[in-house]
C-alpha cells in the first residue's frame, strides 16, 4: 500500500470507529427521549383523570346545594297536604307561602323572577306570545305577562312570555 491509500484507510477507520461510538450515543438519546414521551403521556392522562373527578365532585356538590334549596318548598307542600281539611282559605294561604318560596329559591340560585309589564318589549329576555291594540301603552310595550320569566339579561332561565301592544 501507498502512503496516500494508508492514509485514507486509517480516515476509513477512524471514520467507521465513530460512526460506531455515535450509534450507542443515538440510541441512549432514543431511549431516553422515548421514556420522557411516555412519563409526559401518563402525567397527561393523570391529569386528564384528576380534572374529570374534580368536575364530578363539584357537579354532585352543586346538585345537592341545588336539592337543598328545594327541601323546604317540598317540607311545605307536605304540611299544605295535611292541612288539607282545614278549609279552602287556610288551603290557599299555604299555597301561596309555598309559593313565595320557590319563587324565593329560584332567586336564591340565581334565576329570580321577573315581571316587565309596562317595559319596552326586549326579544332576548321577552318572548311575544300575542300582540293587542291598547290605545293607553305605548307600541311595543310589554301590556301583560301570560307566564313569568327567571333570570337575569346575562343568564336568563326562561324567557317571560308576554303580550305586547301593536305598533
Amino acid at each position: 500500500m501507498s502512503g496516500e491509500q494508508s492514509d485514507t484507510a486509517a480516515t476509513s477507520a477512524e471514520e467507521s470507529a465513530a460512526v460506531v461510538d455515535e450509534e450507542p450515543d443515538k440510541d441512549e438519546e432514543i431511549a431516553r427521549l422515548d421514556d420522557q414521551l411516555r412519563r409526559t403521556a401518563a402525567d397527561l392522562d393523570n391529569l386528564r383523570k384528576r380534572y374529570q373527578r374534580d368536575l364530578d365532585r363539584e357537579r354532585s356538590a352543586e346538585r345537592s346545594r341545588a336539592a337543598a334549596t328545594w327541601l323546604p318548598v317540598v317540607d311545605n307542600l307536605e304540611l299544605a297536604l295535611q292541612h288539607a281539611d282545614s278549609g279552602a282559605e287556610a288551603v290557599v294561604e299555604g299555597i301561596k307561602a309555598v309559593h313565595e318560596q320557590a319563587v324565593a329559591a329560584l332567586g336564591r340560585l340565581g334565576y329570580p323572577r321577573f315581571d316587565p309589564v309596562g317595559e319596552p318589549f326586549d326579544p332576548a329576555v321577552h318572548e311575544a306570545v300575542s300582540t293587542i291594540a291598547d290605545p293607553n301603552a305605548e307600541p311595543g310595550t310589554v301590556i301583560a305577562v301570560v307566564r313569568p320569566g327567571y333570570g337575569t339579561a346575562d343568564e336568563p332561565l326562561r324567557p317571560a312570555s308576554v303580550v305586547v301592544a301593536k305598533q
